[in-house]
């Protein structure tokens, strides 16, 4: 009879168990492994993998592929089914190696569902991209003395997209907003997205991840603070009756921060079992071991560079993500550096001034319509202006200022803006070139023989130049000297 009792019981509490659905999460020692846990058709984390279909770095995956089949121990579609006390064993020996407390429940079931079956070929290229970017991640985490199972993170934030843009303007692969990367040194320019340049990116993830640790002592609501900020996980943590532990104070936090400590947990056990579950890296066109790094000491063109050692710009576009206008800006305090496939790096370095000091007529005509910009002379009206006076304060006539102004009569009002001098809009060639260049601030050699239309080595001849070294202000000659009528 006891036995018939006890066996009902445990049928009442699991049916119970059951019924309470996502909304409820048992403590990491006694794992739900039996409740129905659904994902969201709109899930972010679901849906960030849909971002990997825009990556064209995965071109030709067919043929770099098809290399695997020795490497499986089933055929290609076929999809392994494993028990949950199998999953849960593996997952209990990664929580006896790891800092982090890995536990399987159905939250965690449901992630791993969708990683290794229902999302596999998404799977297999963020596999591929764990080959480019997983080395450098192990180095800082190593370098900041955090888990190294915290790379798995930037697949759950971004699917290793480092172009990939949340919903809320979260950006790059560690998903940054934009004050809290602020915070962390990472800058948003015109020419500039820190968040998507990826060393800068995971050393501010490091350090954020580190100040999360040391606020709260535990992996789990460090992570779930990393998603949903620390302000969602103190509230949460007082409605739970001040209890520190994740499971517990789930049912108050943010659905999608409710998911993204399974899906973190999931994703490191889909990872480190891959091949079990039949699941192989689609590796992009390069890995780390690929590809090389060079600082950047000038501005640099990624078009140039893709123009003048024939790399397809889309490739360095994907190793260079920082730069929204394929322009690589100088920075003295903390420079740029330039990915490049490896293979190209002898081609970079043997050509290195040329792609420097390159100008294509486009860069050009900026540079002449820039410098037009900066001789332009504007006047804002004031009441009691006329043409007459406004001609004689700035020593032209009326005449001209109607002219520039495109105006018929002599009428004007106050606050109306004024051209009352222009260059002329010719183009600089050998009659029309000044014989002197007043250097201004960020100009380099490189800049100013392109604007001329001259050779940096003529514009060395010509000032006794020994290097590329010019200062603010200097005065350098760009006609040829008398004795020298030609250029190179």
């Amino acid at each position: 009879m006891i036995k018939y009792f006890l066996l009902f019981f445990g049928a009442l509490l699991l049916n119970s168990l059951s019924s309470l659905g996502q909304q409820v999460r048992p403590p990491a020692a006694q794992p739900d492994t039996a409740s129905l846990y659904v994902i969201a058709p709109d899930d972010p984390i679901s849906a960030m993998l849909d971002s990997l279909a825009t990556l064209k770095i995965f071109q030709n995956i067919e043929m770099r592929h098809g290399g695997q089949e020795n490497q499986r121990e089933f055929p290609a579609d076929f999809v392994p089914v494993f028990s949950d006390s199998i999953k849960a064993a593996r997952i209990r020996k990664m929580d006896d190696r790891s800092p982090i407390e890995f536990t399987y429940n159905a939250a965690v079931r449901a992630f791993i569902d969708l990683y290794a079956n229902r999302r596999r070929a998404q799977t297999e290229r963020m596999l591929g991209l764990a080959q480019l970017y997983f080395p450098l991640f192990e180095e800082q985490l190593d370098r900041h003395s955090l888990p190294l199972e915290l790379k798995y993170l930037a697949v759950v934030e971004s699917a290793l997209n480092p172009t990939a843009r949340s919903r809320v303007g979260a950006t790059g692969i560690w998903q940054f907003m934009y004050h809290t990367g602020r915070m962390y040194g990472l800058r948003v320019t015109s020419y500039v997205d820190d968040r998507k340049d990826v060393i800068r990116a995971t050393i501010a993830a490091a350090e954020y991840l580190r100040d999360l640790h040391r606020i709260y002592n535990d992996w789990s609501l460090a992570l779930a603070a990393y998603n949903a900020g620390p302000g969602n996980v103190n509230r949460a943590i007082r409605r739970a009756g001040g209890v520190r532990d994740f499971w517990k104070i789930s049912p108050f936090l943010p659905r999608e921060t409710r998911n993204y400590v399974p899906a973190f947990m999931a994703v490191a056990y889909v990872m480190e079992h891959a091949r079990e579950h039949n699941l192989f890296a689609v590796p992009p066109i390069y890995s780390f071991l690929d590809v090389d790094t060079f600082q950047v000491r000038q501005q640099l063109s990624l078009r140039t560079v893709s123009d003048k050692l024939d790399i397809p710009l889309d490739n360095l576009r994907h190793l260079n993500p920082a730069f929204r206008l394929n322009i690589i800006p100088r920075n003295q305090q903390n420079p740029y550096v330039l990915h490049l496939p490896r293979e190209f790096s002898s081609l970079f370095m043997a050509n290195e001034e040329l792609i420097y000091n390159f100008r294509s007529p486009e860069d050009i005509r900026q540079a002449e319509l820039a410098a037009r910009m900066e001789e332009t002379t504007v006047h804002v009206v004031r009441s009691g202006d006329v043409l007459g006076s406004i001609a004689r304060r700035y020593g032209t006539s009326v005449g001209e200022i109607q002219r520039l102004n495109n105006l018929r009569g002599t009428v004007i009002r106050p606050g109306q803006r004024l051209i009352v001098r222009a260059p002329a809009n010719r183009p600089v060639t050998a009659a029309t070139r000044p014989n002197v260049h007043v250097v201004r601030s960020g100009e380099t050699l490189g800049a100013i023989a392109g604007r001329y239309q001259i050779s940096v080595a003529n514009l060395m001849s010509w000032n006794n130049l020994e290097n590329s070294m010019i200062q603010v202000g200097q005065q350098l000659i760009v006609r040829p000297p008398a004795n020298q009528p030609g250029t190179n």
